[in-house]
C-alpha cells in the first residue's frame, strides 16, 4: 500500500467519523429543542386519554380500537406506563368508548396534540363488496393535575349508574355490577371506570377523574379558550379531522396542523408517533 492509498483510507475514515459526529449533534440539538418546547405549565404531568368513535357504527368502533392499540404501543415504545380505566366493546367489533391513564415524564406534553378527530380511509373488512369506507374517532387528552383539586360536587348534580364490567371472559371476568358510570348533570361530563374489582373502588377512581375534568373546565374558562371539555369534539365527521390515515387507494398519513406526511402507515399505527408529535410542537413554536 503506497502513501496515496493510505491517505485516501484515512480521509474516508475521518469523513465517516465526522458524519457520525454531525448526526449525533443533530440528534442532541433536536432533543434540546423539543425539551425547550415542552415548557408549558402542565406538560410534565401524567394524563388521561379517551377515545370515542364517531358516526359509522362498526367501522368507527373498529377504528377507535385501532387507535387504542396505537397509543398503547406508543407508551410501550417510549417507556410510559399505562392503565386501562375503561373499555366498552362495540356491538359487533371494536370499542364504543375507551379511557387509559398514562404515567411518565412529559406524558401530557407529548399527547396533548393528539386531541381532536382522527380520520381513517380504507377498504372495509366488514363490507362484503370490499368498498372503501371513511371512519372517524375522537381523542380527548386531559392532564392529571398534581395539586389538590378543591372542587365541590353536589350529590344532586350526579347521576350514578352501575353495570357489569366487560372483561376478557372465563375466570377473569367480573360478574358483579362493579363498573360505575357517573354523569355530572350541569356540565354533561360522563366518566366511567371498570378496571377495579369493587364498585366502591371504581366510584372513587371515577370521581377522581371527574374532579380532574371539572378543574380543567375551570382553567379553560379562565383562559377563555373553550366553554367546555368537549370543545370541537361534538362534530366527529368530515372536515373536522386533525389527521388523516389513508390505507386505500394509496398509503399516507398526514397531519393537518404541521403538514407532516409519511407513507409508512403501519409503522405509525404500531405506535411510532414521536416524529408527528414533534412536528406539531415545532409548528406551534413558529406561530
Amino acid at each position: 500500500m503506497d502513501n496515496l492509498e493510505l491517505i485516501d483510507i484515512i480521509e474516508e475514515q475521518e469523513l465517516l467519523n465526522l458524519t457520525k459526529e454531525i448526526k449525533s449533534l443533530e440528534e442532541k440539538l433536536n432533543e434540546l429543542e423539543i425539551a425547550c418546547l415542552l415548557n408549558e405549565e402542565h406538560d410534565k404531568l401524567n394524563c388521561y386519554l379517551e377515545i370515542h368513535p364517531g358516526a359509522g357504527g362498526t367501522e368507527s368502533c373498529d377504528w377507535a380500537n385501532m387507535l387504542s392499540r396505537m397509543y398503547m404501543r406508543f407508551c410501550e415504545n417510549n417507556g410510559y406506563s399505562y392503565e386501562i380505566i375503561e373499555s366498552q366493546k362495540g356491538e359487533e367489533a371494536g370499542i364504543k368508548s375507551f379511557t387509559m391513564y398514562i404515567k411518565g415524564m412529559y406524558a401530557f406534553g407529548y399527547l396533548k396534540n393528539e386531541r381532536g378527530v382522527h380520520r381513517l380511509v380504507r377498504i372495509s373488512p366488514f363490507d362484503s363488496n370490499a368498498r372503501r369506507h371513511t371512519s372517524f374517532a375522537s381523542v380527548l387528552v386531559t392532564p392529571e393535575y398534581n395539586q389538590e383539586i378543591n372542587i365541590e360536587i353536589k350529590e344532586s348534580d350526579l347521576k350514578i349508574d352501575v353495570y357489569h364490567s366487560s372483561g376478557a371472559g372465563g375466570q377473569s371476568v367480573n360478574t358483579s355490577n362493579s363498573a360505575v358510570r357517573i354523569t355530572h348533570i350541569p356540565s354533561k361530563i360522563v366518566v366511567t371506570c371498570q378496571n377495579e374489582r369493587s364498585q366502591m373502588q371504581n366510584k372513587e377512581q371515577a370521581m377522581k377523574i371527574l374532579k380532574n375534568k371539572l378543574y380543567e373546565l375551570e382553567l379553560l374558562a379562565l383562559e377563555n379558550k373553550i366553554n367546555d371539555l368537549k370543545g370541537n369534539m361534538e362534530n366527529i365527521n368530515f372536515g373536522s379531522q386533525i389527521r388523516s390515515y389513508v390505507l386505500e387507494p394509496y398509503k399516507m398519513i398526514k397531519d393537518n396542523r404541521s403538514g407532516y406526511e409519511t407513507s409508512n402507515v403501519l409503522k405509525v399505527l404500531d405506535g411510532d408517533l414521536l416524529p408527528i408529535m414533534e412536528s406539531i410542537l415545532k409548528t406551534r413554536r413558529n406561530k
